[in-house]
């Protein structure tokens, strides 16, 4: 049977179109193609669907690209007159929806001027910058200038079905032999005998039909349903002069998006403000290098992808008047490509149906040659009658009806069936399946490279506790009591604090009760809360202080670093981050007395020590440290020495219930479990004990140390990893790679940022950890996605 199928292999993941193509080419005996086709790739479609990306796409590079030279062609030929309607004036509009939108999209920074910038364009959309826009406001701005939505193929109706498994070729020839028995039974046998044989293959067939269409109905629906939990996708915006979460399909014209680092662009907009903004165009233009994005260069695209720094967007074009809206039209064509099994059920239906021709053709020769036999035997050859012909049509009918049962062309279908209905099952568990070959791979994994925060861990974290002017103090779960009790020097105090409320993208906004929240990652959110506690007014420090610069956080620099104007002209820099990072950029550090003292190698020891104290205590570690710059900004960046070492922070993140106990059941199942994060290698030691993951200390390495060893030491070290720490992208991508190579295991990874996403894609199965990147699914929810397939 192997030999047979050998044809019929695709990869479960990227398939190669010629792959695609050798399979379709084999499969020679098909009832109904429409039928049996349908939750395939239409490689035709697909093909049209490309030319009209690139189409598109080139469109989009020549308006990025070439834009110089179109504004100057516009400049000589006028610029466009774009009038009012009656309808956009009266809903208090300045401005049209073609005219908003051709800003953007043609990055025409003239005709922007020309409405007075942001602030103008603002004005004439009526909405506040600060604010944002008055949901009471929202109706009628999806009324004029349209809805967050791209047109979507109209659902196939239950007819449509119903015509597609009348297309069955041994179908039709069987309502052919059932007209021609009917006409030839009312000739000979009359009313109503003569109806009997031919009216009971029309119920058949009429049964067959409508089971089947019920079935791929039904079936159409679950799809649809699954579709639209897959685009179920939150963004921050501004409104009612609140930060909230909104649905992406809610977005409208004037909102005030908050965009950060791996964050795709919901909708086209203006850059209002932000810091390092970097943003990747290659999913639109095709062109790989990174966009700035600052004042003079505002235009935000939708469908690109913020690659580094923050910012704040208003949103000028949504839904189908933007470029991507135009693009995603064109993605649904061509369908999903087929999954192994799919593809190998194909060449066992295509086997299975040569038997059942020939088998059919056989029965059909045998039946017929013995009715001649018959004939000739009674020397009745000759003499031929209607009742003879009925005879020879009910052989063909037994033949055809042969091909009908014997050829299993709903086997294909089946699988794709099961499939949606383990994907409905993991939907239960939190776990959103967005391909199916997905479903198939997941039972077959070997090892499962598992982040540690929010996958092992609850991901809500606290401040525990603090070394700061040479003294450990413990905070608890940031009680209190234990605040109160803090001793920190008067003269240190303020920087500390300025280190907190400064140094952070977390925000503090005020709910609908008019309470304190804050939105930000974990580990902000937890210094954050920490600030607070002092008694500290978050907002009156970031009105007090004018931030000039800002790097943000990412997994390569593992720091963030802002420069701060203070009220009498002078220019500090704020940094924190990984320890090892911190602590080499420090020349000095706050003693016991509150007085900056050089940073000797004693006084390096005891802050090590202190620092692998919290990481052996399951603590996530991070430094605060502060530079004074000057009066000169210097606009290159942010300095990177010289800092003067303010605090250490040991932060705690619990392992969430059920972990130990779900790592064990990976491991009796043949799992192995790894853990690979970039906190700090004592921390994750200590994480992974408590998990049952890490069996000897051996066992454990740092990320850099793994990456500079050759192909042969990796070769002898991978197979006894089971943490890595302090790990980049590339680590982790690197690992993967050679786990997946090197000894043919089926790896699952699981990751929450953008950092993850290259191991992500290598991996057999990337399991990215959170829905819209808010709620994590834990290991023990993990493994039962596995346990269900």
């Amino acid at each position: 049977m192997e030999e047979l199928l050998k044809g019929f292999e695709v990869p479960p993941k990227n398939s190669s179109e010629a792959a695609l193509r050798r399979w379709r080419k084999l499969v020679t005996i098909v009832r109904n193609p429409r039928r049996r086709f349908r939750m395939i790739a239409n490689l035709e479609k697909r093909s049209e669907a490309e030319q009209q990306k690139l189409k598109i796409k080139e469109k989009i590079r020549v308006a990025l690209i070439v834009q110089k030279a179109a504004l100057q062609f516009i400049d000589a030929a006028g610029p466009l007159d774009y009038k009012i309607t009656d309808e956009v004036r009266q809903a208090n509009f300045g401005i049209e929806p073609d005219e908003l939108a051709s800003i953007v999209h043609g990055h025409d920074i003239k005709r922007l001027k020309s409405h007075g910038g942001v602030d103008g364009i603002a004005e004439k959309v009526t909405v506040s910058l600060d604010e944002g826009v008055l949901s009471e406001n929202v109706s009628t701005r999806q009324r004029i200038y349209g809805f967050n939505q791209y047109t979507e193929k109209p659902p196939r109706t239950f007819w449509m079905f119903v015509w597609d498994a009348l297309q069955d070729l041994t179908l039709i020839i069987l309502m052919i032999c059932a007209v021609v028995s009917i006409g030839v039974g009312l000739a000979t046998e009359g009313w109503p005998k003569g109806m009997y044989d031919g009216a009971g293959i029309l119920l058949s067939i009429i049964l067959v039909v409508l089971v089947t269409a019920i079935s791929d109905y039904r079936q159409s629906l679950q799809f649809r349903d699954l579709d639209r939990e897959k685009k179920k996708i939150s963004v921050q915006v501004t409104r009612d002069g609140r930060r909230q979460q909104v649905s992406i399909y809610d977005l409208v014209v004037g909102d005030v998006v908050h965009l950060g680092i791996g964050d795709q662009v919901p909708a086209d907009g203006l850059f209002i403000s932000g810091y390092s903004m970097q943003i990747d165009e290659s999913s639109l233009s095709g062109e790989t290098d990174p966009v700035d994005i600052y004042e003079q260069k505002p235009f935000l695209l939708s469908g690109t992808k913020v690659r580094d720094g923050s910012a704040k967007m208003l949103v000028t074009a949504v839904g189908m008047r933007t470029e991507w809206g135009k693009l995603m039209e064109t993605l649904n064509e061509g369908g999903e490509d087929e999954t192994p099994l799919q593809v190998k059920l194909n060449g066992v239906a295509t086997i299975i149906g040569k038997i059942g021709l020939t088998f059919a053709v056989l029965t059909f020769l045998v039946l017929t040659v013995r009715f001649l036999i018959e004939k000739a035997l009674h020397n009745e050859f000759t003499k031929w009658s209607s009742t003879d012909a009925l005879t020879l049509l009910d052989y063909f009918a037994i033949a055809v009806t042969i091909i009908v049962v014997a050829v299993p062309e709903g086997l294909p279908l089946a699988v794709t069936l099961s499939l949606a209905f383990a994907m409905k099952q993991l939907m239960d568990e939190r776990a959103l399946v967005r391909h199916l070959s997905a479903c198939e791979t997941m039972g077959s994994a070997s090892c499962i490279c598992t982040d540690k925060t929010g996958t092992l861990t609850t991901n809500h974290m606290v401040v525990n506790k603090i070394w700061i002017c040479e003294k450990i103090s413990n905070i608890g779960d940031n009680e209190n009591k234990n605040i109160d009790e803090l001793e920190i020097h008067e003269s240190v105090f303020s920087i500390f604090l300025r280190s907190i409320f400064l140094n952070s993208s977390a925000e503090v906004v005020k709910d609908e009760n008019g309470k304190n929240s804050i939105l930000g990652t974990p580990t902000e959110t937890a210094l954050l809360e920490f600030g607070l506690l002092l008694s500290a007014d978050h907002d009156a420090y970031r009105r007090q202080f004018k931030i000039l610069k800002v790097e943000p956080f990412n997994s390569d620099r593992k720091k963030m670093s802002v420069l701060v104007a203070l009220p009498e002209g002078r220019i500090q820099a704020f940094c924190k981050g990984a320890p090892e990072i911190v602590l080499r950029m420090c020349e000095k550090v706050v003693d016991s007395s509150g007085e900056v003292v050089l940073l000797s190698e004693e006084r390096v020891r005891d802050i090590t020590e202190a620092i692998n104290g919290f990481a052996s205590d399951a603590l996530r570690t991070l430094c605060v440290a502060v530079k004074d710059v000057g009066e000169t900004f210097n606009e290159n960046g942010i300095p990177d020495s010289g800092y003067t070492l303010i605090a250490v922070f040991g932060i705690k993140d619990p392992v969430r219930p059920g972990v130990k106990e779900a790592v064990q059941t990976c491991l009796a199942a043949g799992i192995t479990v790894r853990m690979v994060t970039g906190d700090n290698i004592n921390t994750a030691k200590a994480i992974a004990k408590e998990c049952g993951i890490l069996t000897a200390e051996e066992n454990a390495i740092e990320g850099p140390e793994f990456s500079s060893k050759s192909p042969d030491e990796m070769k002898d070290i991978i197979p006894n990893i089971q943490v890595m720490a302090r790990s980049k992208p590339s680590d982790k991508l690197n690992f993967v790679t050679n786990l997946r190579n090197m000894f043919g295991e089926v790896v699952a990874v699981t990751g929450d940022g953008t950092n993850d996403a290259p191991a992500l894609r290598q991996s057999d199965i990337g399991l990215a950890m959170g829905i819209a990147g808010t709620e994590d699914l834990p290991l023990s929810q993990l493994y039962n996605c596995f346990g269900l397939i």
